[in-house]
């Protein structure tokens, strides 16, 4: 009977992983489910733009995964018990039950909305299709005319705020954030942040906690009335809480603890990768939520997973968190460097180059999904014996 390799997320981390596998590990040794919400790979990176009113390439998994021998399973992720190793799910046609032999949990984030009451019921948000679709029709709605509240400071939220400015004119943008708008930014990055809210006419209110959400706008903490037709909640991120349910050892905030292969440290055969996963990286900090290290954390996985199953050297991905990349609108953007203290250097790329250069890396990274084995030998491998890979796993 086949090793049986269920992937829960097609998403940066997830969909790369998959691929890869299934070009490194022989068909008749291994069985490969991929359980994904959506048929199509969503650009977490560009659903600004699709709520701001631009429509994205489709990228369909089915055709990414082609000829790979995947099992593409559309449906939700509903529970994952870690000890019987199975992962329950839910489509259209009802429950089912998946057993697995090895997970990679790559299920990503949404939107943290930090116990604010109203947050649920009232804002919007961008953290995944769905929602950036419901903002988008929302915005429709107002033709042209009205006022959006983006709460938050962080780089989903000055995308948000900017991409909208941009893509829709006529409508009034206020952000209100609680700290200082690019604070982490260097001077040059933040000088050039604050030119482009300028020209875009955009209000920003600095040090300014969201207390309360409602239909018609935000209560600060200090008592200050923000109106508005729209609010986009744009406050960081949060995990599923499936991990924390499942049995996994998890930190605080949800994410699974993992040694350096990112290996689950209370049950080895659950990997994870991406915004699930709590990943140290060489600074010895944990790696921020973000496109860049689920292509670490995934590559790691991935990496370890071979390794683990064939009996076969694992090779060490970089742990490096190099910067931030922040688009304004769809012709300015920012690229901040950063030291290895995640502190932001004196050095950045503006403008139209950094546009350019992060709409590079996003084809790049959507290109992937499809050659995922790209610079790598294409070698299929096959299972070990059970004492092989339990020798590996020891040298590990």
């Amino acid at each position: 009977m086949p090793h049986r390799i269920v992937v829960l997320g097609a998403g940066y981390a997830g969909g790369y992983a998959a691929g890869c596998l299934a070009r490194r590990l022989h068909p008749d040794d291994f069985e490969i489910t991929v359980v994904n919400t959506e048929p199509d790979f969503v650009e977490r990176l560009r659903l600004h733009q699709l709520a701001a009113g631009q429509d994205l390439r489709r990228y369909g998994l089915a055709e990414m995964f082609a000829g790979t021998g995947i099992r593409l399973r559309l449906a939700h992720v509903t529970a994952v018990d870690a000890e019987h190793r199975t992962v329950t799910v839910t489509d259209g046609e009802g429950t089912d039950r998946l057993d697995y032999d090895t997970l990679l949990y790559t299920l990503g984030s949404t939107a943290a909305d930090h116990g604010v009451p109203g947050v649920d019921e009232h804002a919007f948000h961008v953290a995944g299709r769905p929602a950036a679709l419901r903002l988008r029709r929302r915005l429709d709605e107002l033709g042209g005319h009205g006022t959006v509240l983006v709460v938050g400071g962080n780089l989903t939220a000055i995308e948000v705020a900017t991409e909208i400015a941009e893509s829709r004119s006529g409508l009034s943008i206020t952000l209100a954030t609680s700290g200082e708008l690019g604070g982490w930014l260097g001077p040059k990055a933040r000088r050039h942040l604050r030119r482009a809210f300028d020209r875009f006419g955009i209000t920003v209110h600095e040090h300014t906690t969201i207390d309360r959400v409602e239909a018609t706008g935000a209560i600060a903490a200090d008592g200050t009335g923000f109106t508005s037709d729209v609010t986009v909640w744009a406050a960081g991120f949060a995990v599923h809480p499936i991990a924390a349910a499942s049995g996994l050892d998890v930190e605080d905030n949800g994410q699974i603890r993992v040694d350096r292969m990112m290996r689950s440290v209370s049950h080895p055969e659950v990997y994870a990768a991406g915004d699930s996963v709590h990943a140290v990286g060489e600074n010895g900090r944990p790696l921020p939520m973000s496109c860049a290290s689920a292509g670490y954390t995934g590559m790691q996985a991935t990496a370890a997973i071979i390794g683990d199953l064939t009996g076969r050297k694992i090779s060490k991905t970089s742990l490096v968190y190099v910067g931030n990349h922040i688009s304004l609108g769809r012709n300015d953007a920012i690229f901040q460097l950063v030291d290895g203290d995640a502190r932001s250097k004196s050095w950045a790329l503006l403008g139209r180059t950094a546009a350019r250069f992060k709409a590079a890396i996003l084809r790049g990274a959507a290109w992937s999904m499809g050659h995922p084995t790209f610079g790598m030998p294409a070698r299929k491998h096959r299972l070990a014996t059970a004492s092989a890979r339990s020798t590996e796993a020891v040298a590990a």
